[in-house]
Formats: C-alpha cells, sequence, structure tokens
C-alpha cells in the first residue's frame, strides 16, 4: 500500500460539477423571467452550494467545489468575461453522440473584438464563497484552460484587425491567464483545475480534419496549447497545485470525440508543467493505458474510471483490476481515482440521479481507501 496523499490531486478525487438541485434550476428560470431579482437568485445557489459541499465532505473527499452551480457551461461562463471576448449574434453548434443519436450544444457565439485582457478577477466571490463553507476538505476551483478561448471559436472568431499576427493574440491571452491565477493564489486559492477538452479532442482524426479544414495545422496544434497552459501558471505559488482534466466532451450524458491519448501523450505528459492529469477513462473511447508510459516521475494521474454519463454503479473488483493494468506503464503511487467527468459541465446535467452522483463519489473514496491506504 502506498500513503493517502494530503496534497492535491487527492487518491480520491472529481472533476468539479454536480448535478444542479432542483430549487436551483426553478431559480435560474425564474431569474431569467424577471420574477426573482439577481440577490434572490444568490441566495439560492448559496444554500444549495453549502449543502453540496457538506455532501462531498460527507462522502469523504478531501476537495470540495462549489458544484458550479452559478455557472451555464464549464467553460463560456469564464470565456465571456475575459475582456476582448464579447457574444456574437447566433450560437455555436457542437455535436454530441450518445447511444440512441445524435444532439448538439448551442451556447451563444463568440468573438474576440478587442484586445484579450482581464477586466476583473473572474470567479472571485464564487471562490470566497466556497472557502466560507468548507469545513474539512480543500477548496477547489474548475476553470477552463487559455486553450478553449482559441480551440472553441478558431481563428474565424478572431477579428483581425485586432490580431493581425497570432503571436499577439498567444501573448495576450496567456498574460490574462497568468494575472488571474496570480490574483486567485492571493484570494488563497491552493488547488485549481483546468478544464480542457482540447487535448483530447485532438486525438480524433475527424477533430484534427475539422481544424485543418479551417485552415489551422492540426498536427502541430497540441504543442501550441501545451506552450499556452505552461505560459498561464509558470508565476503560480509554490502552494499552488495545478490539475488539467482532458474529456471528450460531456453533454447530457453524450460526447463529442473519441480516440486515445496516444497522438498528444509523450509532449503532453512530457512537457506540460502541471502537478496532475486528469483522464477519461470510463470506456473504450478513450483507449487503453498504453501512453501513460510517458508519465514522468512526480506527476500524478486521476483515472477517470467512475462514468458520470450513466447511473449504474461500478463495481470496486473492476476499478481495482483497471488500476492494477494502469500501474504497469505509471507507478501506484503516481495513481488516483476519480469520475470520468464532471456530472454536469452544463446546467442540463447528465442522465442520472444526485443519489446515485453521491453513490458514485462515495465509491471512489471507498476504493481508493482500500487500494492505497
Amino acid at each position: 500500500m502506498t500513503a493517502m496523499r494530503t496534497t492535491p490531486p487527492f487518491r480520491a478525487d472529481h472533476v468539479g460539477s454536480l448535478l444542479r438541485p432542483p430549487q436551483v434550476l426553478a431559480a435560474r428560470d425564474d431569474f431569467a423571467s424577471g420574477r426573482i431579482d439577481a440577490a434572490r437568485l444568490r441566495a439560492i445557489e448559496d444554500q444549495a452550494i453549502s449543502e453540496v459541499v457538506a455532501m462531498q465532505e460527507d462522502v469523504g473527499l478531501q476537495s470540495a467545489t462549489d458544484g458550479e452551480f452559478r455557472r451555464a457551461s464549464w467553460h463560456m461562463d469564464f470565456i465571456y468575461q475575459l475582456g476582448g471576448v464579447t457574444k456574437a449574434p447566433g450560437n455555436l453548434a457542437v455535436k454530441f453522440r450518445n447511444a440512441a443519436g445524435n444532439i448538439e450544444f448551442t451556447p451563444a457565439a463568440m468573438q474576440v473584438d478587442g484586445k484579450i485582457r482581464l477586466e476583473h478577477t473572474i470567479f472571485e466571490d464564487d471562490f470566497r464563497y466556497l472557502r466560507s463553507v468548507v469545513t474539512s476538505a480543500t477548496p477547489k476551483l474548475t476553470i477552463p484552460s487559455p486553450n478553449m478561448v482559441h480551440y472553441r471559436g478558431g481563428p474565424a472568431a478572431i477579428d483581425q484587425a485586432v490580431y493581425p499576427d497570432m503571436d499577439g493574440f498567444w501573448d495576450d491571452l496567456a498574460a490574462a491567464y497568468a494575472e488571474e491565477v496570480r490574483r486567485l493564489a492571493d484570494l488563497g486559492c491552493t488547488y485549481l483545475q483546468l478544464d480542457d477538452t482540447s487535448l483530447a479532442y485532438l486525438n480524433d482524426p475527424a477533430q484534427r480534419a475539422e481544424i485543418a479544414g479551417r485552415g489551422e495545422d492540426a498536427d502541430h496544434l497540441h504543442l501550441r496549447y501545451i506552450k499556452q497552459v505552461n505560459a498561464a501558471i509558470a508565476g503560480r505559488p509554490d502552494g499552488m497545485a495545478v490539475t488539467t482534466h482532458m474529456c471528450r466532451g460531456n453533454f447530457r450524458s453524450s460526447w463529442a470525440a473519441e480516440g486515445g491519448y496516444d497522438f498528444v501523450a509523450e509532449a503532453l505528459f512530457s512537457q506540460l508543467a502541471v502537478d496532475g492529469f486528469f483522464l477519461e477513462y470510463d470506456d473504450d473511447r478513450s483507449g487503453g493505458f498504453e501512453p501513460l508510459r510517458f508519465v514522468p516521475a512526480g506527476k500524478m494521474v486521476v483515472l477517470g474510471l467512475v462514468t458520470t454519463k450513466r447511473g449504474e454503479l461500478e463495481s470496486k473488483d473492476t476499478l481495482k483490476r483497471r488500476i492494477d493494468e494502469a500501474a504497469k506503464y505509471v507507478p501506484l503511487e503516481q495513481l488516483c481515482l476519480s469520475p470520468q467527468c464532471g456530472f454536469s459541465s452544463t446546467v442540463e446535467g447528465n442522465v442520472l440521479t444526485r443519489d446515485e452522483q453521491a453513490a458514485k463519489l462515495r465509491l471512489i473514496v471507498e476504493t481508493a481507501a482500500e487500494v492505497w491506504g
């Protein structure tokens, strides 16, 4: 056995988003229709967040998030708050798949029509409240990686009059993120997660074909993205743990991409300067564990073996067997366990109940205790 960890990522951890309770969903509708004001909406969210933090601590998790209860989606609520980014007319159309067929995620389109900058500390008040209600867990903040600002809209979303040279865009984006990270550290954030679908999507030949179709170097874009994340977190203090989470899409129990980590693995694991990697591994779409052979000593891998896309509970024996398989490529002491993704990457949530959600989190805690002591 190896020791339980006292610093993030933890042996039993989770990605961040949690199913919104009915009162939060109702309050969002009431606010949108003008039946309640912003103060009332926030009060309802505060109470729900306090309760969901208590749930996370009760099941034995060492980290707790606010469930992303104040967001409509895991990434766009952050991206729209960056200076220089505005909502554009119309909607994006992101295609997702599930066993029953295809659906679309249609957030408002975005455009970069000004210099990228940080105008205020994004999610500052949200993190302050989270800190105020945790009792035993480490408060964890999740934000989209800088890559999502580019991947979601592509070059067509960037005004060439503002950025005739893309190097200027990348430099400003890195500077804005670096300032956000610095400010979050000043607020006392010691556990920050950068959520990133792009580095997982780029393993999918179909996704690379789409990127090439819009005129970009799809075979090397992951190298630029790794460089961007490293620039964003280069100035973080020693006391802040930074992880990244990668998945192939998570919207109403559906996915957008598939393919193992092989295409990006060597550069990703050897060059990305994070403390840990949350990796989706709940089914065959994520490939095998062989790419983990590139993980260097000292870096943690959080195996996302428990699916959030359905309520059926995994068996401990199956989880332990898969952990043993992964340990053939990276030492057991560098491994942790988590769900494969969030339970509610968007406000709609995945197709399972909150009781099933809690059962899966409890299963992760119990399995981790049996594996690592």
